[in-house]
């Protein structure tokens, strides 16, 4: 399949982009899309992910995914899908790489105890904090806080998912603005992400790309963790055709290689179905602008019905079998208390948190500026920025070794 070479005019085109909120003088080799995936991976958050995990914690083994590893794959993914639909693929690009910033440590362990820890200032959802993060917390910049990144990124990083504000009850949508996230109602407030709508095709096809990426790898990590075996996988809708084709083509292949070339087949079924559901819809549909996927009854960028059907089976599977297994369960636990320890901590005595992060608890203490509610999202920002490593580190300097 060839690339084409020109964008479509459904595309989101550098050209036409509607800026960024502090105005800056126009790049002489880069587009503005280009310039938003190259301060991305130069920020600090970027460099925390490789070593905050996706289901392992980040000390189990060397050979497993992090967020990092994850975050690459997932951008190399959406760059092929945008190409081959035409797409700008330095967009698809710079979603893929900012999609997992706002994570915590611990993976979705991290990220569920936050929720529930939250709940009394705001909630937390990784979605927004990826953008505070991007327009707020990294302060590198002579002339503004965050990355100053253009609208059409920071609109893909809050609604690559789809809408945020709907009424379907999607796993990232509120009904109203006044149930926001306040990370993402904080921003939205400044400058309108249009958060009723679908985001670019770009950012769809980050979002698709994530799910491409996981579901391939985390069959092949939780084969290596030895959660369960090949014969297990050969019963599942898709990858057992795959393990069939491999070998038929490559009989007495080794463990190892039959492994690798089933799982990539599995991948490669995943993408190719997304480009071809997406070039039938888009000839079907003809839209003629951004706005016009935007403003779509849904996505223009999934699976097809039977392979999302497919799929539904394997992450069930994944489920039970991987992130709800016996030893990743204990270990969720463990971390959880973590979590659940150094929060209240900090929160009671923010003292504790270093340094420089002393003027952003001084603002929140500060008559009139939120009391304990801005107070915790200072303590949210700090921890949820954590490396499992440093959150490990940290609970056994300040909560173990008081014992």
């Amino acid at each position: 399949m060839l690339q084409p070479t020109v964008l479509q005019p459904y595309a989101c085109h550098p050209d036409a982009s509607r800026g960024r909120l502090y105005s800056e003088n126009i790049s002489t080799f880069r587009t503005p899309f280009q310039r938003d995936r190259d301060r991305i991976i130069h920020s600090s958050a970027f460099r925390r992910l490789k070593h905050k995990t996706q289901v392992f914690v980040e000390h189990e083994g060397d050979y497993y995914r992090t967020r990092l590893t994850h975050t690459i794959e997932v951008a190399q993914v959406a760059r092929t899908i945008a190409g081959a639909l035409g797409l700008n693929t330095d967009l698809a690009e710079a979603v893929a790489l900012a999609h997992d910033l706002g994570h915590p440590p611990f993976g979705h362990t991290g990220e569920d105890a936050l929720a529930i820890l939250m709940q009394p200032y705001g909630g937390f959802d990784h979605n927004a904090q990826a953008l505070r993060i991007v327009t707020k917390l990294e302060r590198h910049y002579a002339g503004f806080d965050g990355l100053n990144l253009t609208w059409e990124t920071l609109e893909g990083i809050a609604k690559h998912n789809g809408p945020v504000i709907s009424d379907k009850g999607g796993a990232h949508q509120v009904p109203d603005r006044d149930s926001l996230p306040y990370a993402l109602a904080e921003f939205d407030a400044q400058w309108d992400l249009e958060l009723e709508t679908n985001a670019s095709a770009e950012a769809q096809v980050a979002a698709v790309a994530d799910d491409c990426a996981y579901n391939h790898h985390d069959l092949h990590d939780g084969l290596r963790a030895g959660l369960f075996t090949e014969d297990d996988l050969c019963e599942l809708p898709m990858i057992g055709e795959c393990f069939a084709q491999v070998d038929r083509a490559h009989p007495g292949l080794d463990a190892t290689r039959r492994r690798h070339e089933a799982l990539r087949r599995v991948f490669g079924v995943m993408v190719e179905d997304v480009i071809a559901v997406a070039q039938n819809r888009l000839a079907s549909l003809q839209p003629q602008s951004v706005d016009d996927i935007r403003h779509m009854d849904g996505p223009i960028i999934r699976f097809s019905k039977p392979l999302y059907q497919n799929l539904k089976v394997v992450k069930m599977f994944l489920f039970q079998r991987m992130y709800r297994a016996p030893t990743v369960v204990v270990e969720r636990k463990r971390v959880t208390a973590m979590v659940n320890a150094l929060f209240p901590l900090f929160l009671d005595d923010p003292s504790l948190l270093p340094d420089d992060w002393q003027d952003d608890v001084a603002r929140a203490q500060a008559p009139g500026n939120g009391g304990k509610t801005e107070l915790a999202r200072v303590v949210l920002d700090y921890v949820a920025g954590m490396t499992d490593r440093f959150a490990i580190q940290e609970y056994g300097r300040l909560v173990a070794g008081q014992g």
